[in-house]
């Protein structure tokens, strides 16, 4: 039983990547977005981190997963009494990781070092791995101006149209030894993309400095697992998202955004119309249940997609030796 590393953010990732991490352990490990982590009232947040904490642990919130269960908002309430901010509710268990995150980053720990601390507090066998340890932003670029992904979400809504993103620090971003060391295993059996918005949470993994290479050389089968069925997203605002950047709303959309990046690709079982089409671009495709209701469709389809990457490394194989 190899090693297996996703890349992932959001809710939808961070149900694949349950089901990842209930097949591999402590042999699992998750490269989680940053691009959209900010700063409020002395607090650090990092929406996708704590995401896949809390999902890993059992604990997030089925709907909010950014949130324990059973979340509280009394101080959030006292805060906007006082005068304080009026977005951004902060929970009041949330707020346990972001003071002591903020307080870590103080002391010049690493987010690496702090969202590992965390695992083991939460006894989370995976590791939960930030995309780097520095500060990288995602920026839209909507015709309302240029913003954060924090300001559209909360403030304005997902309202205004997207033009475009840019990933502020992504080229001067370092790769951690901890992801090094996972991508470099030497049981290193697949990499998958979960389920999760190819522009505002994959993308600014892959554009961390010489990541998409990196990826490459390992020489391993790369999956990705859609984010859309039937021209509508799982979850968030990625449908919104194509549709404005003049793309078809669709799976075929999200293959061609990893282009040239991975060897398999797979879709929801209402889009298998679409896989001969998506094929001809160069991947091996699949079609399957891809909607995670319960803890069993998420290791069903975690399983589904180790055996999908089993499959092309075996024709990989095959291709070389005739």
């Amino acid at each position: 039983m190899g090693t297996v590393v996703a890349l992932a953010g959001q809710i939808g990732g961070a149900k694949l990547a349950h089901g990842l991490a209930r097949l591999r352990g402590k042999n699992f490990a998750v490269i989680v977005n940053t691009g959209d982590d900010t700063e409020v009232m002395g607090f650090s947040i990092s929406p996708d981190i704590d995401i896949m904490l809390y999902t890993l642990a059992g604990i997030a919130d089925p709907v909010r997963g950014w949130e324990p269960v059973d979340e509280t908002f009394e101080f959030y309430e006292m805060v906007k009494r006082l005068g304080g901010p009026q977005r951004t509710p902060l929970g009041d268990r949330g707020l346990a990781a972001q003071a002591l995150r903020a307080q870590a980053l103080r002391e010049e720990r690493r987010p690496t070092e702090i969202a590992l601390d965390f695992c083991r507090a939460l006894n989370i066998e995976a590791r939960v791995l930030p995309m780097s340890d520095d500060p990288v932003r995602t920026q839209l670029l909507t015709e309302a101006g240029e913003m954060s992904y924090t300001e559209y979400f909360e403030d304005l809504g997902c309202d205004p149209a997207v033009k475009g993103f840019f990933y502020a620090g992504a080229a001067d971003a370092r790769i951690s030894d901890e992801v090094m060391a996972a991508l470099y295993a030497p049981d290193l059996e697949a990499i998958v993309i979960c389920p999760s918005n190819p522009y505002h949470t994959i993308r600014p993994i892959l554009e961390v400095s010489s990541m998409r290479d990196l990826l490459k050389s390992r020489g391993v089968p790369i999956v990705a697992v859609t984010p859309i069925a039937g021209g509508h997203a799982h979850k968030g605002s990625a449908a919104k998202m194509m549709r404005e950047l003049g793309h078809e709303v669709s799976a075929r959309s999200v293959a061609l955004e990893y282009y040239q990046l991975i060897d398999g690709f797979v879709l929801d079982a209402e889009d298998e119309a679409l896989a001969e089409g998506i094929r001809a671009s160069g991947f091996d495709v699949i079609a399957t249940k891809t909607f995670m209701r319960s803890m069993e469709d998420r290791v069903t389809l975690a399983q589904t997609v180790l055996d999908f990457a089993a499959s092309i490394r075996e024709r990989k194989l095959q291709e070389a030796d005739t």
